[in-house]
């Protein structure tokens, strides 16, 4: 059994806006040139990103995987390039399973970039750098 009256219950009524006339209307006011040239610079130096240089000399895990892969010549799976990075000093995880962070990281990059990536997978856990 129903209700009467409670379908709209709780519900806010409509509104409708009221048209200003034209006299009413305001215009807004152009645009300083500079701040459409500081959006294009912003713009370009986004593009054009600087790798930022960390304090205690350490590198991204990716960074550090690039450069694991290179001095290996072949394939490695992450575990071993983890072990590698920290041993070296290229890289300090903080996270539990730095393994897993790595392999993620790879497998973005290769499928944000496609051709342009650093990595290969050549099977399963196992990558190597593009030559």
């Amino acid at each position: 059994m129903k209700k009467a009256g409670t379908k709209n219950a709780g519900k806010q009524e409509k509104t409708t806006k009221k048209s200003k006339s034209k006299g009413e209307r305001t215009q807004a006011a152009p645009k300083p040139a500079t701040e459409t040239t500081v959006a294009k610079t912003a713009t370009a130096e986004a593009k054009t990103r600087k790798k930022t240089v960390r304090e205690d000399g350490t590198m991204s895990g990716i960074d550090a995987a690039a450069k694991i892969l290179v001095d290996a010549g072949g394939a490695l799976n992450c575990k071993a390039m983890v072990d590698q990075a920290i041993k070296k000093g290229y890289w300090k995880p903080g996270g539990k399973t730095p393994a897993a962070t790595m392999y993620a990281a790879i497998l973005r990059e290769i499928q944000k970039k496609g051709d342009a990536a650093r990595f290969v997978k050549t099977e399963r856990g196992m990558f190597k750098i593009k030559a």
